[in-house]
């Protein structure tokens, strides 16, 4: 049992830092349980969920690990951890963050936070009233084509930034099904607030707050209930646009990212490939080629005046992904104190953005928001 250090829910320094799962679905067991388990300083100890066949999947992934029914239940051992994650459907993740913070213990929580910017501030203000760490999920930040174009951009190889495009498609042309392509508002579904999380966290992350969004938000196949193809295009205060797309429905993929700029532009195509890894069971730390590294092959390329297709521009190196950094990030933080890698202000600036969004492609105009820090 951790001892625990101080009113923060931290572990003492010699302990490792016992983190409490809740939900072992897509994101809890292909994401989070994985990169929790490779991260030096934490542990994972109790795996919350209803479901039998993921309970016996959860303890034989992660041996030792203690299984329970309900989220209730991870709570109440409360006094035994020192960080829940909340990998749940996205209608229960306000409450499950405040329930988590109003016990004394950090949370962090998959994207997106919430349903709106001021549900996002609320929870905010309650984490830093307790004095406790709440972090949004963004591992996309830890993506190989971002964090290279990021390297690029602040790097000057693109002078000024005139348009971001980015970019994730995929052709499923028949519906999944369940609450991620839910019609049901409340559950918070379509992949404006699923892969839009990504690409608007990114673009802001970037370029800064954006002060007006245009979008296209529609549901393309038969039998879907939420949108399916949707497109953004952002003005950022310092006059940079970025177009985002995000889509079920393309089946013809277009780059991952194309960034322009007055010196030269950067085209990537192909997905980062951690997410590929971690479904098919590989972990960080045992990748004899490195994790999260492409062949040159898969290289983005730089340049201005020609086409990547007909091989002009000079290969850039890919910078491995790296989602272990997350974690990293939020061990140090609760280890060390500070700012989390991601905050609740950040979630709460891109549902600014994703509010508007909604409220733009159903009214057919074009929405101004206010640029703030």
């Amino acid at each position: 049992m951790s001892e625990k250090s101080d009113s923060t829910g931290t572990a003492a320094p010699h302990d490792p830092l016992r983190v409490g799962l809740i939900g072992y679905g897509l994101a809890g067991s292909v994401f989070h349980a994985p990169l929790i388990a490779a991260t030096e300083g934490l542990q994972l100890d109790t795996v919350s969920t209803a479901n039998p066949e993921r309970q016996a999947q959860a303890r034989a992934e992660h041996p030792g690990v203690r299984t329970v029914d309900t989220p209730e239940a991870v709570l109440a051992r409360a006094a035994d951890l020192d960080l829940i994650v909340l990998a749940t459907p996205n209608k229960t993740h306000v409450p499950l963050a405040t329930a988590a913070l109003e016990a004394g213990l950090p949370v962090v929580v998959d994207k997106p936070l919430a349903a709106t910017a001021a549900e996002a501030e609320k929870l905010g203000a309650l984490a830093e009233d307790r004095g406790l760490l709440l972090s949004v999920f963004q591992n996309r930040r830890w993506d190989n084509d971002f964090r290279t174009a990021r390297k690029l951009i602040e790097q000057g190889e693109l002078g000024d930034i005139y348009r971001f495009e980015s970019r994730f498609e995929r052709w499923r042309p028949q519906p999944k099904g369940g609450w991620r392509e839910s019609g049901d508002p409340a559950e918070i579904g379509g992949l404006l607030y699923d892969l839009g999380s990504h690409l608007v966290d990114q673009a802001l992350v970037l370029f800064g707050p954006a002060v007006a969004v245009y979008a296209e938000s529609v549901v393309r196949r038969p039998g879907a209930e939420a949108d399916d193809d949707s497109f953004l295009a952002l003005t950022h205060a310092n006059g940079v646009r970025s177009h985002l797309w995000m889509s079920a429905t393309a089946a013809m993929l277009g780059p991952r990212l194309r960034v322009l700029g007055s010196r030269a532009g950067y085209v990537k195509h192909g997905l980062d490939p951690q997410e590929a890894a971690l479904r098919e069971g590989r972990r960080p730390g045992d990748e004899e080629g490195g994790w999260g590294v492409e062949p040159e092959s898969r290289w983005g390329r730089l340049g201005a005046g020609s086409s990547p297709q007909s091989g002009g521009g000079e290969r850039v190196p890919t910078l491995p992904g790296d989602y272990p950094a997350y974690y990293a990030a939020i061990a140090r933080a609760l280890r060390e104190g500070g700012r989390p890698p991601v905050t609740a202000t950040e979630a709460a600036a891109a549902l600014r953005v994703l509010e508007a969004a909604k409220l733009s492609a159903a009214e057919g105009r074009t929405v101004h928001i206010e640029a703030r820090a």
